[in-house]
């Protein structure tokens, strides 16, 4: 392990790398080195604007793709994804290229944390807010999914890590999308990036389709994390209505012809639960 300065602050790398280039962007204020991607982080700012830049083409200390190459690959072919599935939700992509030996992306800074397993603390943290205040967010979720979906595109590593929280203002963004791949994505036999507990019986089944269909279950499966904080969608940790329980349910459903066949019917049965339901938390 090696650790290097910029700007004052410290981080972690498998190597030492010559990370210079980044202060043509601005001064850095924050290092993200902990990724199992490949790629590391930085927040810098410039004329009193902040930016989110993610570079690929260094070991880093959690490398889990190991290749390097694959790892530049990847986060060039990320590149078309965020300028296709643009949406208010999404983190705004400004800019990308290749620099100081690898590859660069460049994002307007959100100022929020990431809500998700293994930043423990933020974890617990919005997990214990309101459900009113959780119910925003997961509705922003189904809503840039279906989006997705209507894009063409299906969630591939879609977990509650990828969703960064304000808890001061409640403004929540979607902030990884790097491995989301086109309709209709053959699962290969090397196996997919994501959450088991948020991936669908056929995520986990070697040369399986995945489509609209699975991200139902992955949804689905979101409001039990959300709202059950359990991965066994079980009605005794449920915390809302009944009628809200059978929908989120049904999107778990093992069998796929018993799911919603879309997110927007998810999304729709969804609505009607809430507001057939006026005690609905």
């Amino acid at each position: 392990m090696i650790v290097q300065t910029i700007d004052g602050v410290s981080f972690q790398m498998k190597e030492a790398y010559d990370f210079s280039f980044i202060n043509n962007f601005g001064k850095v204020f924050r290092v993200f080195d902990q990724s199992g991607s490949g790629c590391i982080c930085f927040g810098v700012e410039k004329d009193g604007k902040r930016y989110f830049l993610k570079f690929a083409g260094a070991h880093t200390i959690n490398d889990a793709l190991r290749n390097i190459e694959d790892t530049i690959l990847r986060l060039k072919y990320s590149v078309p994804k965020y300028k296709a599935m643009k949406h208010p939700l999404l983190v705004n992509l400004i800019d990308a290229m290749e620099i100081g030996g690898g590859y660069l992306t460049v994002f307007d800074w959100f100022d929020g944390e990431s809500c998700g397993y293994p930043q423990r603390e933020m974890n617990k943290r919005f997990l214990a807010l309101p459900a009113e205040k959780k119910m925003l967010v997961y509705d922003g979720i189904l809503e840039f999914h279906a989006h997705v979906a209507k894009c063409g595109y299906v969630a591939i590593d879609f977990n509650d890590q990828a969703t960064l929280y304000n808890f001061d203002n409640g403004d929540f963004l979607i902030c990884d999308i790097d491995f989301y791949a086109k309709q209709y994505y053959m699962n290969g036999y090397s196996g997919i990036w994501g959450d088991p507990s948020l991936m669908s019986p056929e995520e986990k089944r070697n040369g399986a389709i995945v489509d609209e269909i699975s991200n139902v279950y992955a949804m689905g499966a979101t409001a039990f994390v959300f709202f059950a904080k359990d991965d066994k969608h079980s009605r005794e940790k449920w915390t809302l209505s009944s009628e809200l329980y059978e929908v989120a349910k049904k999107a778990v459903s093992e069998r796929r012809n018993q799911r919603h066949q879309t997110i927007s019917n998810l999304i729709t049965e969804w609505n009607a639960a809430k507001n057939g339901s006026p005690q609905w938390k």
